[in-house]
């Protein structure tokens, strides 16, 4: 797929998506493509920089970028923060009403649970990455 910036004679600018510069062109001479701001036919080509993602192997070292940030964010939190086990959705409930110190926890939860919890406006969110058992 390649990816254009496209100009009506109105001068509104737009993107489009083609299989090939082929297929823009039989497009345009067609008159199938139109300004989602005016439905002018008239679309050229826009002036665009070059998208340079470096390739496959540039995408592999940001995935892997990112799969060690988020395995330095779960180790953070195991770390410095209180595991609670089962009794996350209690203990969290606890804190949030000021009945338990405020601090750092995680645990284990059903989806159900942290639903509940973020309908009731405590502000919880799934830890990332595999826990050092399931490594």
């Amino acid at each position: 797929m390649i990816r254009y910036d496209l100009v009506c004679d109105r001068e509104h600018h737009f993107e489009g998506w083609f299989r090939d510069s082929a297929a823009f062109e039989a497009q345009c001479a067609a008159g199938q493509l139109s300004c989602p701001e005016c439905a002018s036919t008239a679309v050229r080509k826009s002036l665009m920089a070059p998208s340079i993602g470096g390739g496959p192997k540039a995408e592999a070292r940001r995935a892997a970028a990112m799969r060690a940030k988020i395995e330095a964010m779960r180790t953070h939190v195991e770390e410095n923060f209180d595991y609670v086990g089962e009794d996350f959705t209690d203990e969290a409930r606890k804190i949030h009403a000021g009945g338990s110190d405020e601090r750092g926890i995680y645990g284990e939860a059903s989806a159900r649970e942290v639903k509940g919890l973020l309908d009731d406006g405590i502000p919880v969110m799934p830890l990332p990455g595999r826990r050092k058992s399931d490594a």
